[in-house]
């Protein structure tokens, strides 16, 4: 049995330039993993609060440096010697040192900065494959699974550049659709989107996540473009794609009304009702993320059963991976889709319970990126483990987006190689091999790293070349999926 001997944590920056934590753990088999935490932008009131230093002279107050001190300092030497394996004991031990509903003594970003890291250890202890850890540790899903990818392709309000109001434009390919097939749709679509923009005179820049920001007169305008674009390609719309919209109704909620570019008036909660049900049936947006504020409940409940049936109502700002928020949405019918970011609630086993309770209640989950991202690819993992029907990673475009599609074509060849068993890898010669790769990384961290079991301060971070559990291929004698060309859920147009 492997067992933790050291934690270290350090101060990164994010896809936006802001502060974030990136944390390494080492075991006592000479194994080494290492991850790092997203931030968001559009922030929902209820979510786990970060810790950020607030100090105006550095990094604008957004600096984490308290946050890596109370991991080097306080968090790390409570795990040596404990199994990465126990997930819940690591992620208790967090949760009693914060004390609080909301993270806030230690934070979100620090806690889950440490679940992650955990969670990959416990793959690599176990010579498995990150994704096929979680699903064989939590059977969320009875089998390996590529999601159904929800591609961003055009971007606004937040995310935008002042141009449209709704949040985030989205295709989503046809369920029947290979991942290989449905990543060569979106890319097709995204560079020829680019090329009518130019064509038309419009604005081609990319927003803070990487979707077009084109100026256009009204947020329906986007509909027609993206329709004149796929005329251009060899894609049929409602029969290989649909659309979906992120509004982040929250930042256009104003004195109870909603202020969108589409009229001069703003609109009442009923009448932005009138308009989601109007763009359903002209242009098949089968996916609705937060199109209300977090507390007008009553629109939430009135937009659900007036489009539920044939719609996904999601719950991202209004839910914040919350087991409360998503038990209470259950019973009163606000919403059928929960978007899942692990950074909301902050460990690893929090996430997992919002996971089966969402499942248990037959709703659909949503694993998704936040918009300041780092080149981990660890959510990747985590939706091919927990089996989530979605994911959303944002356009096929910017590295730290691209990570995490390039993982889901690592893992759907490995899914299709244990399938087919072609040229299966041995186990234990992977294991030798990240043995021999991290042996001299574990020396090298042990120089610089004081052993955390007799000091509880570090000043220097091991070496940061890592032999990550996604690396490595699970067992032939492992049970696989029968199938990757079909995912778990049907879209429906």
């Amino acid at each position: 049995m492997a067992t933790i001997k050291g934690v270290f944590a350090r101060e990164i920056l994010d896809s936006r330039g802001v502060p974030t934590i990136d944390c390494t753990m080492w075991m006592d088999n000479g194994g080494i993993v290492a991850t790092s935490v997203p931030t968001g932008t559009s922030i929902g009131k209820y979510e786990a609060k970060e810790l950020r230093d607030n100090d105006i002279n550095r990094m604008l107050g957004k600096g984490v440096l308290t946050a890596v001190n109370y991991i080097n300092s306080y968090i790390a030497p409570q795990l040596i010697g404990k199994d990465p394996t126990n997930q819940e004991e690591i992620d208790q031990i967090l949760l009693h040192m914060d004390g609080t509903d909301n993270k806030s003594k230690l934070g979100a970003n620090t806690t889950l900065s440490v679940s992650q890291a955990a969670l990959k250890a416990g793959a690599l202890s176990q010579n498995y494959p990150l994704y096929y850890y979680i699903q064989q540790k939590y059977q969320l899903t009875p089998e390996v699974v590529i999601p159904n990818c929800i591609y961003t392709v055009i971007n606004g309000g937040d995310h935008g550049a002042d141009n449209l109001d709704i949040q985030e434009f989205q295709i989503v390919p046809a369920s029947h659709m290979s991942y290989a097939d449905s990543l060569n749709l979106a890319v097709t679509i995204y560079h020829k989107l680019e090329e009518v923009l130019v064509i038309k005179g419009a604005i081609h820049s990319v927003g803070l996540v990487g979707g077009f920001t084109p100026n256009l007169y009204s947020n329906s305008d986007v509909f027609e473009i993206l329709v004149e674009t796929i005329k251009a390609t060899p894609y049929t719309f409602t029969q290989d794609l649909f659309f979906g919209i992120d509004v982040a109704a929250s930042q256009l909620y104003r004195n109870g009304k909603y202020t969108l570019k589409d009229r001069s008036q703003p609109f009442s909660g009923k009448e932005l009702l009138e308009y989601y049900q109007k763009i359903r049936d002209l242009y098949n947006v089968f996916y609705l993320e937060d199109p209300f504020q977090e507390d007008d409940l009553d629109q939430w409940k009135a937009v659900t059963a007036r489009i539920g049936e044939t719609t996904k109502i999601v719950g991202d700002s209004f839910l914040v991976t919350n087991l409360k928020k998503l038990q209470q949405a259950i019973e009163n019918k606000y919403c059928n889709t929960i978007l899942i970011k692990p950074n909301q609630v902050g460990t690893v086993t929090e996430t997992i319970s919002v996971i089966q309770m969402a499942k248990k209640s037959g709703w659909q989950t949503v694993m998704s990126h936040r918009s300041g991202e780092t080149n981990d690819d660890f959510i990747a993992d985590f939706a091919v483990g927990a089996g989530s029907e979605y994911a959303k990673f944002g356009p096929p475009n910017r590295g730290e987006r691209i990570a995490k599609y390039n993982r889901l074509s690592q893992i759907e060849q490995e899914i299709n190689q244990a399938r087919t068993k072609v040229n299966p890898p041995a186990p234990t010669q992977a294991l030798a091999a990240q043995n021999s790769a991290t042996a001299q990384n574990l020396s090298s961290a042990q120089t610089l790293a004081p052993d955390q079991s007799s000091a509880p301060e570090q000043s220097l971070a091991p070496a940061q070349t890592s032999t990550k559990a996604s690396t490595v291929v699970a067992a032939t004698s492992q049970p696989m999926v029968e199938s990757t060309s079909t995912s778990q859920n049907q879209s429906s147009g």
